[in-house]
């Protein structure tokens, strides 16, 4: 790992924990001293390898990172694709070792914590753990509908839903101006995702060019029709829970 200059969202860290919901002043101050100062990584680098001893989670601040496990044949599926201010390795704090490989494929940036110091804030700070709670809810939803699209559908639908999900959490971020983002990862990669080999990849990305659904220019992806694209993805539109009275008093 290299050490870099970062620089941050706006936002950041506060976003993942905030979308159900504002922290309070002393709440906010809490998480941004949890999470601290984050370290770079380089593209390819892995943050933390399936199997390896699982002390805390992570952060991402900056860049692209991948969240995998490895099949019994020795083939990788792709998990999620994680964009600055997700939280990465959550799914590792029920065991002692790590259940999934993080890898980085952009340069990026994150920051360690470890279940002790979270431990220590959610006993001052109970609606951090509501909020983080809600956070990792979203994500498992988020799961469950790749899931059942990679099971279930052709692969102009899987290719679809992934554009569609992309765009838009790329948005907040300000990553995705006029729909239009650059894709870092290789068809390789996006095949792990979507359970397509790389040749299947390039063949759905090509049918979605021709029928005018979205145009490529090297990395760089552009959705030329939303809504048909949200159409033909298929997945279910679902709205974030508002109406936070049942969390603890702050």
């Amino acid at each position: 790992m290299t050490a870099g200059r970062i620089s941050l969202p706006s936002t950041y860290p506060l976003h993942p924990m905030e979308e159900f919901g504002r922290l309070s002043d002393g709440e906010r101050d809490a998480v941004i001293k949890l999470v601290g100062k984050p370290h770079a990584v380089e593209r390819g680098d892995t943050i933390r390898r399936e199997g390896d001893p699982a002390a805390g989670f992570f952060l991402l601040s900056e860049g692209w990172v991948l969240a995998s496990m490895l099949l019994p044949a020795g083939r990788r599926q792709v998990l999620t694709i994680h964009l600055p201010g997700d939280v990465l390795g959550t799914s590792s704090m029920s065991s002692d070792e790590a259940v999934e490989t993080l890898t980085a494929i952009t340069p990026a940036a994150v920051s360690a914590i470890s279940l002790t110091d979270f431990g220590q804030v959610i006993q001052k700070h109970p609606r951090i753990a509501v909020s983080f709670l809600l956070s990792a809810q979203r994500e498992r939803i988020t799961l469950m509908d790749q899931l059942a699209s990679v099971g279930r559908t052709r692969a102009e639908q899987r290719m679809a839903a992934l554009l569609v999900d992309l765009t838009e959490r790329l948005g907040p971020l300000q990553l995705a101006e006029h729909s239009t983002f650059d894709l870092p990862l290789t068809q390789e990669e996006i095949g792990d995702v979507l359970g397509l080999t790389a040749v299947h990849v390039n063949r759905t990305l090509k049918i979605l060019e021709i029928d005018g659904l979205i145009a490529r220019s090297g990395r760089c992806v552009s959705i030329l029709a939303m809504d048909r694209l949200v159409e033909l993805g298929g997945r279910p539109r679902r709205p974030v829970r508002s109406g936070l009275d049942w969390l603890p008093a702050r």
